[in-house]
C-alpha cells in the first residue's frame, strides 16, 4: 500500500491533502516531547493534557508506520527512528520559531516607511534625516526606493513622488519644486571656460536626462532660434545624470533642489540663474484608505516644516553633501561622518528616478 493509499484509509492523519505532508498537529507534539524530554512537559507547553500528547505522537506514529519512542523503565525516550526525525525537524522548528520572534519584533517597534526616487533621497531627504532621527530616537525609519514609472507596487506608509501630484488612491501635496537649471561639474567648467549666453551652449556637450525635447523647450524659452541638436548621452534617470555631470561628459539640467548639496559644496556649478518648468514638482502622499500612526504623522509634519522652511526663504542650514558609492543593482548611503542617530535606518533599493 503506497502512502496516498494509507491517507484515505487514515483520515485523522489529512490535515494536508498533499500525501507527503505529515499532520503538522502531531509533528508539533513530538518535537516537544523530544525537545523537552518528557510528555509532562510537553503538554504544559503546548497547553494540552498529557493524554492529548500521547495519541498525537501515536497518530504521528500510524502515520510514518514505525516507533518513535520506546520504554526505557517508566521513562519515554526517543528510537533509533526518533532520533533521526528530530534531528531532520529541529532546524526547520528553530526557523519558524525565529520568524515569528522577528515578526513580533517589528510588530513592537515604531516604524514608519517612506519610498521615494533615488536622487530625492541622496540630495534631499537623507541629508537632512539625522536632525529628525536626534529628535525622534524612538521612531525607526525604513526607506524604500520606488521607481517613478511604476508606482503600483508602493506599499509604503508614505511616498515622495514626482509628477503631477494625481495618483489614484492617495492624497498629494507639493513638497518641493521639480525646476531645472543648468549645471556642469567646477572640472568641466575649468576645461571648457566659463559661458556668457545661452546660446553659447549649442556649441558645448549636452547631456538629457529621460528625454531628449527639455533642452530644446529651455532654450526656445530663452530666445534661442537656431535649432538644438539632440544629440549627447541620454540617461534613464536623474541619478545616472548626476553622474555623468559629475564624470565631466557635458551640461545637463537638473533639478536644483535635488542638487543642492553640490552646488553648495562647489562640486557642480549652475550656469545659468534660468530654470525651466514642465510641470512635475515633488508631492508627498499618503494612502488614502489609511490612517497614519502618530510616528508617521511625525515624519510626515517635520516633511512639510523641512520643504516649507527653505520655500519660505528662511535661513538655509549647511547640508552635507552625500557620499555616494554605487554598486550593481543597488546604491547605499554614507553620511560622510559617523553619526548613532542612523544606526537603526535601512535602505533598500529599486531602480529609479
Amino acid at each position: 500500500m503506497n502512502k496516498t493509499e494509507q491517507l484515505v484509509g487514515l483520515p485523522a492523519y489529512a490535515e494536508s491533502r498533499l500525501a507527503n505532508d505529515p499532520p503538522l498537529r502531531a509533528v508539533r507534539a513530538f518535537e516537544a516531547i523530544a525537545r523537552l524530554g518528557s510528555v509532562t512537559l510537553a503538554a504544559q507547553e503546548l497547553d494540552i493534557s498529557p493524554s492529548a500528547v500521547s495519541h498525537q505522537l501515536r497518530v504521528l506514529e500510524g502515520y510514518l508506520q514505525m516507533p518513535l519512542t520506546e520504554r526505557q523503565g517508566r521513562r519515554l525516550v526517543l528510537s533509533q527512528h526518533g532520533r533521526e526525525y528530530y534531528r531532520s525537524i529541529r532546524a526547520a522548528f528553530n526557523v519558524l520559531r525565529q520568524a515569528t520572534e522577528h515578526l513580533a519584533e517589528q510588530a513592537q517597534t515604531r516604524q514608519v516607511t517612506i519610498s521615494l526616487i533615488p536622487l530625492f533621497g541622496m540630495g534631499w531627504f537623507i541629508p537632512r534625516l539625522p536632525a529628525f532621527m536626534r529628535a525622534n530616537p524612538q521612531t525607526e525609519i525604513n526607506v524604500v526606493y520606488a521607481n517613478h514609472r511604476n508606482y503600483l507596487s508602493d506599499a509604503s506608509d508614505m511616498s515622495i513622488r514626482f509628477g503631477n501630484g494625481q495618483w489614484a488612491g492617495y492624497q498629494s501635496e507639493k513638497l518641493i519644486s521639480g525646476q531645472m537649471v543648468p549645471v556642469c561639474s567646477r572640472a568641466f567648467l575649468r576645461i571648457h571656460g566659463h559661458i556668457d549666453t545661452p546660446e553659447q551652449l549649442l556649441q558645448m556637450p549636452l547631456l538629457h536626462d529621460e528625454e531628449r525635447t527639455t533642452w530644446a523647450q529651455w532654450f526656445v524659452q530663452q530666445g534661442v532660434k537656431r535649432p538644438v541638436r539632440r544629440s549627447g548621452p541620454m540617461f534613464e534617470d536623474g541619478l545616472l545624470t548626476l553622474a555623468g555631470v559629475q564624470a565631466g561628459l557635458g551640461y545637463a539640467l537638473m533639478r536644483e533642489p535635488l542638487i543642492a548639496p553640490y552646488l553648495e559644496s562647489g562640486e557642480l556649478v549652475k550656469i545659468f540663474d534660468l530654470p525651466i518648468d514642465d510641470g512635475r514638482d515633488y508631492y508627498l502622499c499618503v494612502r488614502s484608505d489609511s490612517e497614519m500612526t502618530e510616528d508617521g504623522k511625525l515624519l510626515q509634519n517635520w516633511l512639510r516644516r523641512a520643504a516649507g522652511g527653505e520655500s519660505s526663504g528662511g535661513e538655509k542650514r549647511a547640508i552635507k553633501k552625500p557620499a555616494v558609492q554605487l554598486a550593481f543593482g543597488e546604491t547605499r548611503f554614507r553620511t560622510g561622518r559617523s553619526d548613532p542617530a542612523l544606526r537603526c535606518c535601512r535602505y533598500r533599493c529599486l531602480p529609479g528616478e
